[in-house]
């Protein structure tokens, strides 16, 4: 008796395991379907939640967006491919949480093993306005991404687009394409590791701040890592950078004021963004934005709604770039604001969003033609680079007259290899009056005749180093 009593309570532990693994293929989800009826089947089976799986290997043509909800795992098996295709239409994300739509959080998402062909289908036709990644999330608690592979990607969307988000891990990816490969908007607590990147754009965007078609919401972004990535040569395409960390901020909104294309300001407890086109247009804003969602046009000006929750300034701050191997010649990272016509992210007379606390920890520069390590054109209070490599390759503070005053910066380089020969100026100033203080220690120069050297402009610079040239 008592051994029938286990095996019915093993029979019935086992399925309810099994029935907490739904297959796609039981809704229709085929390699012989229709993009429609795929997309329709495959939609069928998240809105089960659990786990779904897709097992039967072959190219599953996707002709419209499939919204997750919380608590769902969608797992590809190997040699699984989902191709976009226009059956009823171009159409932007294959992937998007259910949240997104109504700023609603979903938690607890993961998705395994994606292998997409985005076979030319790549536009933006809003959903929400600014979110344009082919797999998007927005308003999203504890994901995951892992194992994801695109290798045709447009120039239109971003592969992989987060904003508003806690907890989210990126994990093992593969990305080819003429835009961005993960462009993140604000956020909280991330990892994105084990990548490999041949991109147009940037490789990886933190864009705290952001073109009005750029991101959705505005803020910080923080606490993260980002580690073990390949920033791959692309002939074709040597725009972007490795990294792009965007800052901006913005003010209270006045009778009078002067706005243009992405200009952000507070009114009523919101955030609200110019939306028009990006042609260096300026505009006089006389009537207070004061509608609750959507956009109205006010004054020849198109205000859409942004957030309800106010801040002043977007930055990024606490985050650790480790073991990044770069392989194409250009700016690897870039700290700044934009200034032109798609978007000015600092308005006249704001807050000071300074950046805080970046390190860089064994960074491999794995060419030879000159370019920038860093671009700097916002305020930063301290840069920490350690156990990386340089090699024709500059520290650069730049301006774009967004504000007068930059405020100090302090750079402390520890245990770096010099592989450059000759002369290098490792670090120029462009900045009138920008204060930096420069630290090297237990530095490794590979050739004798390394000597380095700066370029202070009219700037304030004290120097404590180590390197030949430098030292004292």
């Amino acid at each position: 008796m008592l051994q029938k009593l286990l095996a019915l309570f093993v029979f019935a532990a086992l399925t309810t395991a099994h029935a907490a693994f739904i297959d796609a293929a039981d809704f229709g989800f085929s390699p012989t379907a229709s993009g429609t009826t795929n997309a329709q089947a495959l939609q069928r089976a998240v809105d089960r939640t659990g786990t779904i799986t897709v097992t039967t290997p072959g190219t599953y043509q996707i002709a419209a967006t499939v919204y997750l909800g919380s608590n769902t795992t969608l797992l590809f098996g190997d040699n699984v491919y989902l191709k976009k295709v226009a059956e009823q239409g171009p159409f932007t994300h294959v992937l998007l949480n259910k949240g997104a739509l109504s700023k609603t959080w979903d938690h607890h998402i993961i998705v395994s093993g994606l292998q997409l062909i985005v076979n030319g289908v790549d536009v933006r036709k809003w959903q929400v306005y600014g979110l344009h990644g082919q797999i998007a999330f927005f308003y999203i608690k504890d994901l995951k991404i892992d194992h994801f592979r695109c290798l045709d990607g447009g120039k239109a969307q971003y592969m992989i687009h987060i904003c508003t988000f806690e907890d989210i891990l990126i994990d093992d990816i593969r990305i080819e394409g003429g835009k961005d490969g993960v462009h993140l908007g604000r956020g909280k607590r991330f990892t994105i590791r084990n990548g490999v990147f041949e991109t147009g754009d940037d490789a990886i965007a933190l864009n705290a701040h952001d073109y009005s078609v750029g991101n959705p919401e505005l803020g910080w972004i923080e606490d993260g890592v980002i580690e073990n990535m390949h920033d791959l040569p692309n002939p074709k395409q040597q725009i972007g950078y490795f990294c792009r960390i965007l800052a901006g901020a913005w003010i209270d909104w006045r009778p009078g004021m002067e706005v243009q294309q992405s200009d952000t300001v507070v009114s009523g407890g919101k955030l609200y963004r110019v939306q028009m086109s990006p042609d260096e247009k300026v505009y006089k804003s006389v009537t207070r934005p004061t509608h609750q969602t959507g956009a109205a046009v006010l004054d020849g000006i198109n205000w859409g709604v942004v957030q309800n929750d106010v801040t002043y300034t977007a930055g990024v701050r606490n985050v650790v770039f480790r073991d990044i191997y770069l392989e194409k010649p250009r700016t690897a990272f870039s700290v700044h604001f934009d200034t032109g016509k798609y978007s000015r992210s600092y308005y006249p007379g704001a807050p000071v969003p300074h950046q805080e606390n970046i390190l860089f920890d064994n960074i491999r520069v794995l060419y030879d033609a000159p370019s920038d390590f860093l671009q700097i054109r916002t305020p930063v209070d301290v840069l920490s680079i350690a156990n990386s490599s340089f090699r024709n390759n500059h520290i650069s503070f730049l301006t774009n007259q967004a504000m007068s005053d930059y405020g100090p910066t302090k750079i402390n380089i520890t245990g770096c290899v010099f592989g450059n020969r000759g002369k290098l100026d490792l670090l120029v100033n462009r900045i009138p009056g920008k204060v930096i203080s420069l630290k090297t220690a237990g530095s490794v120069e590979l050739s004798d005749d390394f000597t380095a050297s700066i370029v202070p402009g009219n700037g304030n610079i004290t120097i404590d180093s180590d390197l030949k040239g430098l030292r004292k």
